[in-house]
This record gives C-alpha cells, structure tokens and sequence, in this order.
C-alpha cells in the first residue's frame, strides 16, 4: 500500500453538484434558483427571523413572564411543621437545619395551616395574626 493507493470508502463521499453547467445536467440555466424573485438573485438572502417586512413571530408575541429576586429570600412555614421540630426556640438556622427552608431565605414567615400542640419560641421570624394566635394558645411566644 501507497499513499498515493489511499482511497475513501466507496459511497462515503458524495461529488458536489456542479450547477449551470449546461441543460444536459439538469441545473442549467436557473441553476436550481427559479424564475425571478430575491432568491434568485445574488445577495438575496435575508436576516434570520425576517418575515418580508411582517411583523416578526419574536415580536408578535407577548413578553413572558418576571422572575422576582426577592422570592427566593422569602419562604414560608406551616404551623405543623413547626410541630414536628424538636427545638423550644426556633429560629432561621434551626428551619435551615430541618430542612424547611432554603439556605438563600432571610425572610421566614409561619402560615396558621395545620395545629401545634406545644410551646415554641419564635426568634427573628415573622407570623401571621391566626399563627400567633395558635403559637400563643399553644403556651409559645414570638420575639
């Protein structure tokens, strides 16, 4: 074997079409580009996403959607989540720890869902009025 002997594999590499060679290779004359209109022509080509002047798909349809930064530093907690914590003081490292909120959370607030039947202390974390009512009823306080 040579270098000169190499050779592709037959049918792996296809020859290109050789346009406006004559009527007899079937891509004479037009060459495949058609009778007239701005394809036909050199430069016709156009910006991706032109609609021939109509108002563009992208700019038809509406904006979507706002993704406020402020939700992640907000969560909220239930009331039966509470329950299930063994801490007397609960506090944003203690809800971090038992995994009910998100490292990125400064702001917690506990919601009136569920029931608590023992007392806990509230320190540095908001609460609805029905929640500090139950947390109160409960024996608990919050700071």
């Amino acid at each position: 074997m040579r270098l000169n002997d190499i050779k592709p594999a037959a049918g792996s590499r296809k020859t290109r079409l050789r346009v406006g060679r004559g009527i007899g290779s079937g891509l004479g004359k037009t060459a495949g580009r058609g009778h007239k209109g701005q394809h036909a022509r050199a430069g016709g080509t156009h910006k991706y996403g032109f609609e021939g002047g109509q108002m563009p798909l992208q700019r038809r349809l509406p904006k979507v959607g706002f993704r406020s930064q402020k939700k992640a530093e907000s969560q909220q907690v239930f009331l039966y989540q509470l329950a299930t914590l063994d801490a007397e003081v609960i506090d944003l490292v203690t809800l971090h720890k038992a995994g009910l909120v998100d490292s990125r959370a400064k702001k917690v607030k506990v919601v009136a869902k569920g029931e608590i039947g023992r007392a806990v202390k509230l320190s540095g974390i908001l609460a609805t009025a029905g929640a500090k009512v139950a947390i109160e009823a409960a024996g608990g306080s919050v700071e």
